[in-house]
């Protein structure tokens, strides 16, 4: 990166002309997105995917983090790996950074997905990020773990897959704290509401019709103000879409692919 940070991605080969770089989710990595970057390559695609600074094999600077940071992160990336522009997509805090993303660099975006995501956690969300910040630094991730497991999935999901939840649990206990709190402080302070006007690129709205970590509300308000855009609420899914319904996201990025030529 630009600030001499390193970042840990993956490429997997398909059509130039179908190009799509993913974000995944806070205190997470690019695993999130194993399941639908296999659908979206057997459909042809190119599939950027990567662990963002703070997170999984990337490295983890001292903060403060930004969302345009990460924004500036991914069109770095987009630079080092030889795309001229691309489809961005991202999940939760990855829609936040597409979000980012295509407010500074609309040259180099040919389509946006915004799943399980918002462009403004509340009135109350700097104090509460905070909070969530403090309890990871002061009593460990071990004391979140469960809580987070019960926003991710379904409780469907995770009776029949407890060995996907206790994967996900598992990467969650690896955070560093340090790296979690800037990032924590990151989402509190985000706000691009009036500028979602400003996006021209083909959107795709997508959220579990269950998500209480960013309900269904906050998709709807995004819908309302991105112009063309389509929404989606996927039934009986919970926060983390992406692993529990690979299904269901994958063609709606695939129609991403369709709508506009890179």
């Amino acid at each position: 990166m630009r600030d001499g940070a390193r970042i840990e991605y993956s490429l997997r080969p398909g059509d130039p002309g179908k190009r799509i770089a993913l974000v995944h989710s806070l205190a997470l990595d690019r695993s999130v997105w194993e399941g639908v970057a296999g659908h979206l390559t057997a459909a042809g695609a190119e599939v950027l995917t990567y662990d963002a600074r703070g997170h999984g094999g990337s490295d983890r600077p001292a903060g403060p983090y930004s969302v345009e940071l990460f924004a500036s992160d991914l069109a770095d990336l987009l630079d080092a790996v030889g795309w001229q522009s691309a489809r961005v997509a991202g999940a939760s805090m990855g829609g936040s950074v597409a979000l980012a993303f295509a407010l500074a660099h609309p040259a180099k975006l040919a389509g946006l997905g915004l799943i399980d995501t918002t462009a403004w956690y509340g009135p109350l969300a700097p104090a509460q990020w905070e909070e969530r910040a403090q309890k990871a630094a002061t009593e460990g991730f071990g004391s979140m773990v469960e809580f987070q497991a019960t926003r991710w999935f379904s409780d469907g999901f995770r009776a029949q897959h407890a060995d996907v939840a206790k994967r996900y649990a598992d990467l969650f206990l690896q955070n560093d704290a340090a790296a979690y709190v800037a990032t924590c402080r990151m989402l509190g302070t985000f706000d691009v509401r009036a500028r979602l006007s400003e996006i021209k690129a083909p959107t795709a709205i997508v959220v579990g019709e269950e998500d209480y970590a960013k309900p269904v509300a906050m998709s709807e308000a995004l819908h309302a103000a991105i112009g063309g855009s389509t929404l989606t609420v996927i039934k009986g899914a919970r926060h983390l879409t992406p692993i529990e319904v690979p299904e269901r996201i994958a063609p709606e990025l695939e129609h991403l692919l369709a709508a506009a030529a890179v």
